[in-house]
């Protein structure tokens, strides 16, 4: 296995952190809305390790991606996508079937890492 390039890992940092903040935020709007009991934080829990985990597995394929020919790179991109889509299809399933999830705390972190990407440039110190 090829070591993970610090790029890769240093936003795979990122993603997870504001994956936390936001959370804790939904689960103290759960709190506030006065349905918040275990399920809730056993499915974050569930849906923040798919979210950042997703996007760790993104981060190491586009990092071997970029050390092949274009065919090849595009198809292990295509490849990949398919394989975190299933991934991410069956943790959500999982969190609707199995009672000690919440539906709804799996499948909102899913979110998240969008959320991060978009609010990036506000905090890039480069440029």
């Amino acid at each position: 296995m090829t070591k993970i390039d610090s790029t890769v890992l240093r936003e795979t940092k990122y993603i997870a952190a504001f994956v936390a903040v936001l959370s804790l935020l939904m689960q103290s709007v759960f709190l506030v809305a006065g349905i918040w009991n275990y399920t809730v934080l056993l499915g974050n829990i569930l849906g923040f390790a798919a979210a950042t985990g997703n996007f760790l597995l993104m981060g190491i394929t586009v990092q071997k991606a970029v050390e092949k020919e274009e065919k090849d790179a595009k198809s292990l991109m295509k490849l990949s996508q398919s394989l975190r889509l299933l991934m991410m299809f069956i943790i959500a399933l999982l969190g609707y079937m199995l009672p000690f999830f919440n539906t709804v705390a799996v499948i909102i972190p899913f979110l998240f890492p969008r959320i991060a990407i978009a609010v990036r440039p506000l905090f890039n110190k480069e440029g």
